[in-house]
């Protein structure tokens, strides 16, 4: 399998997309920083949420005991690496063979597949995904250093395939848990919206503004704002 949605004759190069759209605050994204609070947050986050995380796994089994708890999927990381992302089980088994008919229900524009009344999801599903919480064991994909606590959404491989060199701009940094586009309205966004968000944040990182969408986070779980 290949490690680099590129594939090894990669046409994708870093430093050309740079030189594109230049990253003001570089410094910050590859200063020790950013992985020490990510490191810290993520350490802690999983020891508070020990318990939580045991009462959602037996939610998930005691109404599809033969399904697994977690989730496990391909998403394209930094730089276009492959890495293989955690979350709580919210569909029934098989889901992801039914995708290519649901297709042409996507209520998103652009290279995303979101669907509000998604006929996969499982009813403790739905209610995980109204709070995010299927969301929370990629705090351990944080502490592998795969992902940080905020960045760009992790992107699926088929998605990634159909970026242009401007949308690829997104993958120059760690992708998060959480970032501009799940705090600025989430699924009511397009895919452009996203790109620019994503972008925006890029030429704006900094320790204040990650602390802020922290903050915003936990406040669009509460009022789980664009969550299905």
């Amino acid at each position: 399998m290949m490690n680099n949605v590129y594939g090894n004759d990669s046409s994708f190069n870093t430093v050309e997309l740079t030189k594109q759209h230049q990253l003001t605050t570089a410094s910050f994204f590859s200063r020790k920083t950013k992985r020490f609070v990510d490191l810290i947050v993520s350490t802690m986050g999983l020891l508070v949420l020990m318990i939580p995380f045991a009462i959602v796994a037996l939610l998930i089994k005691l109404e599809d005991p033969k399904g697994p708890v977690f989730f496990s999927q391909t998403r394209v990381g930094l730089n276009g690496d492959y890495f293989v992302l955690y979350k709580f089980r919210t569909m029934y088994v098989g889901a992801e063979d039914q995708l290519a008919e649901l297709m042409k229900k996507n209520e998103i524009k652009g290279a995303m597949f979101k669907m509000k009344c998604d006929p996969r999801v499982t009813k403790v599903g739905r209610l995980l995904r109204k709070f995010s919480i299927d969301e929370f064991p990629q705090l351990v994909n944080v502490l592998k250093g795969e992902m940080s606590i905020v960045g760009p959404r992790p992107a699926l491989p088929r998605e990634v395939e159909q970026y242009s060199d401007y949308h690829c701009q997104r993958l120059l940094v760690k992708p998060g848990c959480t970032g501009l586009w799940q705090v600025s309205g989430r699924n009511r966004l397009h895919f452009e919206e996203m790109i620019q968000l994503d972008l925006s944040y890029l030429t704006k990182g900094s320790f204040l503004l990650d602390i802020q969408i922290m903050l915003k986070t936990l406040l669009v779980i509460i009022t789980r704002d664009g969550a299905y």
